[in-house]
């Protein structure tokens, strides 16, 4: 029977028709499927040339162009396995190659299903790339898109095609699981159309324009195709392949755009939104993108004055050609007047220095800048004569923590009516070049070694290392020095000493505490030579120019003015101390004792510079120019004050949350105010985006501080205190008010309080205000001091709502106990309350501390002491 069997199947196996037709009646019968698979089997293995027999079958019949699983698929897919048992039916050669060309004509009409089967059987990958690409594109002229982008996957032909040629089609036709797929493995391919799709969101680009380039479009919907599904697909794309979304400007700035017009109508319409949070997101989404700031332009003159658009024009640093004509206009009006202003501030500034800083006392022209040698002559003849007195000074450019010593830039040498700046490099290349380089060191080092001319210095150790690092021929100088008066060592006496300061100086002790604070916001106290001047002389010198840039040239006047006041200060105040040491509570021998040769300080106190000055970088920094510590010596917030430009105040309540001394400009205040108060007070810049560029033109090296203005606020405070090196400890937080910036509180106990606050409810009911005892100390009283006290470390601090009837303080403050809210005082864990000495602010116990704890944790420094604390509460 087997035999039998053989021979009834031979027939229909040796024909592939008659193969297809027995297949086909078996087809019918959904429950002939096993016996189908046999049949299918049995079949090859009977055909002389099993590929070429089932492009016969294909060829014959039409039932596998259909859609799901065909008969054309089943038996091509079964094929596919039996080959994978019967390797040896693979073809090769010419034999194959006759196979390919036969195979592509099925592959015109074939389901999407059939092509994986017979890419494999054919082994198409390995047919040549022109005749496969060739292929494609008669698919793709005949307007199957669809089924040429699948052919295209999958023989691997992307990298040869134009990517928007093949995907724009697919686009139109809403096959957009296509288009990804077609890219999906070529991340060149990805760019470059996220590229062509940001293209076709300019606002110029026309979609139906380009839809009709291509014929025979099926499903086409011209409105669903729009610029917001585009940016929606942009968007997602981005995010998908993880590519840099500056590759699509045009759809980046469309959103920034409605962005904007939603600030607008969230401040404008709504107005829902302060000032102070439009401003701030408004800046963060303009940025710098001159297309974005002429939309601004636009819409301010839609919503606000033509005042508002010409100052975010000047913000912005917008060209005039940008502009509209009426804002370029009311721009040259609002810069005229600026200018005005800027003008009659410098003018009230200059007699406001005039009146509060230590003036020099003689003319203009008795200050001489030196750079050559002719005029040399004139300064030899008189700084060299016996018995003279010479006011010695040194200027460098700010080091900020660079390696190496500072070099000298200029030399200053006061004498009684005259001051001699002489410009070292300058002379020193002169000399150089005349081949007399030695002639200048040798001047320096007759005048230090002269025991007959007394030479007058702060900090000399300090000065001479700086000359010896630039002239290398003086390096052992302070060694030869003769009467050497350092002004440093009279300055440590004055310090130690408590005698009431005469002749204008303050008594720091005894200032009340609104005075102290009001102080402090004015100006920073002063320190080193300042200080020793304004002590003795009644007035401290102006320091604005200390960090200049003393190796630019030319000088500019208030760097000359500058100078000579450094070195002709140290004669007058000489002068007086000589006269009357005993009234600054100095020995009368003081005369005697001061000369000597410059002290050196142990390694560890060395001072290399003159005055200590907050630095940009958050040491301390020495001298009039100069160098600083190495490494950058950590702060407390406390000895770290700054001004925020308008743009930044959330940065600005974040530091001083931690404790940081810190103003910020009003929303209508021109950023360049910012500056001003950074000069007067000798506070550090904090701004963002164009203002930098201005305002730190303004001030010293160093002292304006750019933040990037894209992060949130918490970020921005990190950024600043790591640049600044400022270590903030528990005791720091809520340490300065948050309303008013003072650092000192009134502390009062809770049963005190409520006595307060019923006292002031009474009082309203009487139709009266304040109280009618003053919050002063009294003997038996809960409140047992007047006097402000730091917040103790680690309380946390709750602000009170709005202002109620008030409390008076002693001094005037009025204590708002009024706003206390019903209940808190009712607290049984509450103790105490603090109350703002400056504006009455009351704060008490509650969950902010823990917050910023948990927001700050990172960059905190504890102590054992501040650690218990916080465990504790």
């Amino acid at each position: 029977m087997s035999q039998e069997g053989n021979s009834s199947d031979r027939p229909a196996g040796q024909d592939p028709l008659l193969l297809l037709k027995t297949l086909q009646l078996l087809w019918t019968k959904k429950e002939m499927k096993k016996q189908l698979k046999e049949e299918i089997r049995r079949g090859f293995a009977g055909l002389e040339d099993p590929l070429a027999g089932l492009l016969d079958m294909l060829e014959s019949s039409d039932d596998w162009k259909g859609k799901g699983h065909s008969l054309g698929y089943y038996i091509s897919s079964e094929l596919q396995l039996w080959m994978k048992e019967h390797p040896a039916v693979q073809q090769s050669g010419m034999k194959l190659k006759k196979l390919q060309a036969r195979v592509f004509r099925v592959l015109d009409q074939c389901p999407a299903n059939l092509l994986d089967p017979l890419i494999s059987i054919y082994q198409l990958h390995t047919a040549d790339r022109n005749y496969l690409l060739g292929h494609v594109s008669h698919l793709y002229h005949r307007g199957d898109y669809k089924e040429a982008a699948i052919l295209s996957i999958k023989l691997k032909l992307q990298s040869d095609q134009d990517v928007e040629k093949m995907c724009a089609p697919l686009l139109f036709q809403d096959k957009i699981n296509l288009v990804e797929d077609y890219v999906g493995e070529h991340p060149e391919l990805q760019c470059r159309l996220l590229q062509i799709l940001d293209t076709w969101c300019e606002p110029d680009f026309n979609i139906r324009d380009m839809a009709r380039q291509y014929q025979g479009l099926s499903r086409y919907k011209p409105d669903k195709l729009n610029r917001k599904m585009l940016s929606k697909l942009i968007f997602r794309l981005l995010d998908r392949f993880n590519v840099d979304p500056a590759l699509c400007p045009n759809v980046i700035n469309q959103r920034h755009l409605r962005t904007l017009n939603y600030l607008f109508y969230k401040r404008f319409v709504e107005k829902t939104m302060t000032q102070e949070n439009w401003t701030d997101h408004v800046q963060s989404t303009v940025g710098e993108n001159r297309w974005l700031q002429g939309h601004l332009i636009q819409l301010l003159l839609r919503y606000c004055d033509l005042n508002t658009a010409a100052r975010w024009a000047q913000r912005c640093n917008l060209p005039e050609e940008m502009l509209p004509s009426e804002v370029a206009d009311e721009l040259q009006k609002l810069e005229i007047q600026e200018r005005v202003e800027e003008a009659t501030k410098e003018e009230n500034y200059k007699e406001v220095k005039k009146k509060d800083y230590y003036q020099l006392p003689i003319p203009r022209a008795n200050i001489h800048l030196l750079q050559n040698w002719e005029d040399m002559m004139q300064c030899c003849e008189k700084v060299l004569q016996p018995g003279q007195i010479v006011g010695i000074d040194m200027e460098w450019r700010p080091s900020f923590g660079m390696v190496g010593k500072p070099r000298v830039s200029l030399l200053q040498l006061a004498v009684r009516d005259e001051v001699f700046l002489l410009d070292l490099p300058r002379l020193l290349e002169q000399a150089e070049v005349k081949g007399e380089k030695e002639k200048l060191p040798h001047i320096i080092q007759m005048l230090y070694s002269d025991a007959t001319i007394t030479k007058l210095g702060y900090g000399m150790s300090g000065d001479l290392s700086s000359l010896a690092a630039t002239c290398s021929t003086l390096k052992g100088m302070d060694k030869q020095s003769q009467s050497i008066v350092d002004l440093l060592t009279i300055d440590r006496l004055l310090q130690k000493s408590s005698i009431d300061w005469k002749k204008g100086s303050l008594k720091v002790d005894a200032l009340s505490p609104e005075q102290s604070c009001e102080d402090e916001g004015l100006r920073q106290p002063e320190k080193g030579l300042s200080l020793l001047v304004q002590h003795v002389l009644g007035k401290p010198l102006d320091k604005t120019e200390q960090m200049s840039n003393w190796e630019k040239r030319p000088l500019r006047e208030e760097q000359i003015l500058y100078a000579a006041s450094d070195a002709y200060c140290l004669l007058e105040v000489y002068e007086k101390l000589c006269k009357n040491p005993e009234s600054f509570g100095l020995s009368s021998d003081l005369s005697e004792s001061l000369v000597r040769k410059p002290s050196v300080k142990p390694r560890a106190k060395k001072q290399l510079n003159k005055q200590e000055v907050p630095s940009p970088s958050g040491q301390q920094c020495r001298g009039s120019g100069k160098e600083l510590s190495r490494p950058p010596a950590p702060i407390s917030p406390k000895e770290f004050s700054v001004v925020c430009d308008n743009m930044l105040q959330g940065l600005g309540r974040y530091l001083r949350c931690l404790g940081v001394d810190v103003r910020m400009l009003e929303n209508e205040d021109d950023h360049r105010k910012a500056a001003e108060i950074a000069r007067q007070e000798g506070r550090v810049i904090l701004t963002s985006g164009l203002p930098y560029q201005t305002l730190q033109s303004q001030v010293g090296e160093g002292r304006c501080f750019s933040v990037n203005c894209s992060e949130k606020a918490k970020e921005q405070a990190l950024q600043v205190l790591k640049h600044f090196n400022v270590h903030v400890t528990l005791a720091d937080i809520f340490s300065r008010c948050q309303v008013c910036n003072c650092d000192k509180y009134l502390k009062v106990p809770k049963e005190r309080m409520r006595q307060l606050v019923e006292g002031s409810r009474n009082s309203m009911g009487d139709n009266s205000t304040g109280c009618p005892t003053p919050c002063e100390e009294k003997p038996g009283q809960t409140c047992s001091t007047a006097q402000p006290t730091s917040t103790a470390p680690g309380q946390r601090l709750e602000s009170t709502g709005s202002c109620g009837a008030n409390v008076g303080l002693v001094g005037g403050t009025a204590l708002q106990v009024a706003a206390i809210p019903p209940g808190v005082l009712d607290k049984a864990e509450l103790t105490d309350f603090y109350c703002c000495t400056r504006c009455g602010k009351v704060f008490w116990e509650g969950s902010h501390f823990g917050r910023v704890v948990s927001q700050f944790q990172d960059i905190l420094v504890s102590t054992g002491d501040e650690q218990r604390v916080y465990e504790l509460s």
